[in-house]
């Protein structure tokens, strides 16, 4: 079912992007490394004030594809680049291998694919060729890039300040497995997800990944952010789509957890384009402009 869904989703997200290409998506790098003896890729977005503003250190936003599909497409469906150019940050698509990231499904976690070393390494190649706010990197991702953002959130807390997944909940191999790469810290985490999803469950499958509202509870419980200050907002902008969300936020000193439930949502990207005509990925709710959410989220988070 997954594997299926995977190669249906690229194909008619490639279709329906085709000749589709925004002029931050044409001004997008390509760059190219040798990490653990493999190839890899990634595109890099610069918004259009960096050229501008030699004086000026950026945030950056690495955000990761979903299973099956290519760092290039997720650029397209999302259009992050947008969101870079009205906030300034730097915009980051790795590419996984095999359009995959390792978190514990499908290959060893430990054993298998050096993803969160390939992230590091990515950083690092970043902070020594653009400029670049160290205390401000933050990840995204969808579905299978949702689930790894999770990781990097336990494995590389002493580098990133905050992170947010769409439509993947903690992973039970992240929870169980996990091994830091540096000393531990708070981190801002937002997961969004629609009750609807068939693809990646709301509430969870049982040795594979956790509920949103148990992923919810896991950060909080890691952040030491009590119940008691949990502000729950309802959010209905458009009453003819169909959904409507809930955001729950528990915030203390800095750090927050937020769970974006979208009701009757399914494994989509608010506030993008709806592709999904036929698939079985649900509906893209119109209630919330996720990138504007999760900007705002990460711009309240910063690594001190």
């Amino acid at each position: 079912m997954i594997r299926m869904f995977r190669w249906l989703l690229r194909s008619a997200l490639t279709a329906h992007l085709a000749g589709i290409v925004l002029p931050g998506d044409i001004a997008a790098q390509v760059m190219r490394f040798t990490h653990d003896d493999i190839k890899r890729k990634y595109i890099v977005y610069l918004p259009a004030s960096y050229a501008t503003s030699p004086e000026r250190h950026y945030p950056i936003v690495l955000h990761f594809h979903g299973g099956g599909m290519t760092a290039a497409e997720q650029m397209l469906y999302t259009r992050m680049n947008v969101t870079a150019d009205r906030h300034d940050f730097i915009v980051v698509y790795p590419q996984g291998v095999s359009q995959d990231w390792n978190v514990g499904f499908g290959q060893a976690y430990a054993e298998g694919t050096d993803d969160v070393g390939f992230t590091e390494a990515v950083l690092d190649h970043l902070l020594a060729t653009f400029r670049v706010d160290t205390t401000r990197l933050y990840a995204t991702g969808l579905s299978r890039g949702g689930f790894f953002a999770h990781r990097l959130a336990a494995e590389l807390s002493h580098r990133l300040a905050a992170v947010a997944s769409v439509g993947a909940p903690l992973p039970v191999p992240v929870r169980d497995e996990q091994r830091p790469r540096g000393t531990r810290r708070l981190i801002g985490v937002m997961q969004v997800h629609g009750t609807s999803d068939e693809v990646v469950m709301y509430a969870g499958k049982s040795g594979h990944y956790l509920s949103a509202a148990e992923t919810h509870a896991y950060w909080a419980e890691h952040n030491g952010l009590p119940d008691s200050a949990a502000v729950t907002q309802q959010v209905n902008t458009d009453p003819t789509d169909d959904t409507h969300a809930t955001v729950l936020t528990v915030e203390r000193d800095g750090r927050a957890v937020t769970l974006v439930t979208i009701h009757e949502g399914g494994h989509t990207w608010a506030g993008a384009e709806s592709f999904n005509v036929g698939l079985p990925i649900g509906r893209t709710s119109r209630d919330i402009d996720l990138n504007e959410m999760m900007w705002r989220f990460f711009a309240a988070h910063q690594r001190h």
